[in-house]
């Protein structure tokens, strides 16, 4: 039998896209790399008086985007349910992921299909892909390619290891120590209202770039986690909600009945 047809890395390169945007908007409204007390969003470090005391006292935006940013690179785990769109269509993910490896989750391109994830370690990658996007794969070659290909993966996984680069792009998103490292940077965060997200109560936090606007929540109760971060006016709107801060991920290896394994 010959090795099943796997996905072509362009399909996979939007998960880098997706990654390398999520990086960006955590980036831009991370602490401040000047004095740290600035909330006007111009970068000047002057205070705005106007700004209301709420549940962080009297900590400007950039003190409170600073202590965000720290309680969210120190979780051990978390998931992200995230909205992006992109010049080649919308992208959908939902991911959990720890810093021991584990990691599943599902990624949905525009109209092409979606793909399953499971990542039980750091070695090794199952990915799963739905009948539409197995289509959309095979479009363009003959009936009898098409068919053999959703007969040998039409409701299977293929294992991978996670250096292949056709799993690579789609694994970045589960590095989850790395994702988080880059959630640094200047910021002229200002203090808005006070909102809930996914039932827990948050500040508002917002900083101008350009013709773009990042939004941040950040949790007001327990540990100051981000709870979203949202980029408007730009060419990539993107919104990434956070939730299941060190709750243990499922990732169990699939049955080997339902297991291609191109390696044999």
């Amino acid at each position: 039998m010959h090795a099943p047809r796997r996905p072509r890395p362009v399909r996979t390169a939007f998960a880098g896209a997706l990654c390398a945007a999520l990086t960006a908007g955590a980036a831009a409204c991370g602490p401040s790399s000047t004095t740290g007390t600035g909330t006007t969003g111009t970068g000047s470090g002057t205070a705005s008086p106007a700004a209301p005391a709420g549940p962080f006292g009297d900590l400007t935006g950039a003190l409170i985007a600073d202590k965000a940013m720290a309680a969210t690179r120190d979780a051990r785990s978390l998931t992200m349910d995230i909205s992006l769109t992109t010049a080649d269509g919308p992208i959908k993910a939902y991911v959990s992921a720890d810093t021991a490896g584990k990691c599943s989750g599902t990624m949905t391109v525009g109209t092409a299909g979606t793909a399953e994830l499971i990542k039980p370690d750091a070695t090794t990658a199952y990915i799963r892909f739905d009948e539409a996007f197995l289509r959309e794969e095979s479009k363009g070659e003959s009936p009898e390619v098409q068919a053999a290909v959703l007969k040998e993966l039409k409701g299977r996984w293929t294992k991978m290891a996670v250096s292949d680069p056709d799993a690579r792009d789609m694994v970045e998103l589960c590095d989850l120590k790395r994702l988080l490292s880059t959630f640094e940077g200047g910021s002229g965060a200002v203090k808005g209202r006070e909102t809930t997200v996914g039932g827990r109560k948050a500040l508002t936090l917002t900083e101008k770039d350009g013709a773009e606007t990042y939004t941040l929540h950040v949790a007001t109760e327990g540990t100051p986690h981000l709870l979203r971060i949202a980029t408007t006016g730009g060419e990539e709107p993107m919104t990434v909600t956070f939730s299941g801060y060190g709750r243990p991920v499922t990732a169990r290896v699939p049955a080997a009945k339902d297991v291609v394994d191109p390696a044999g």
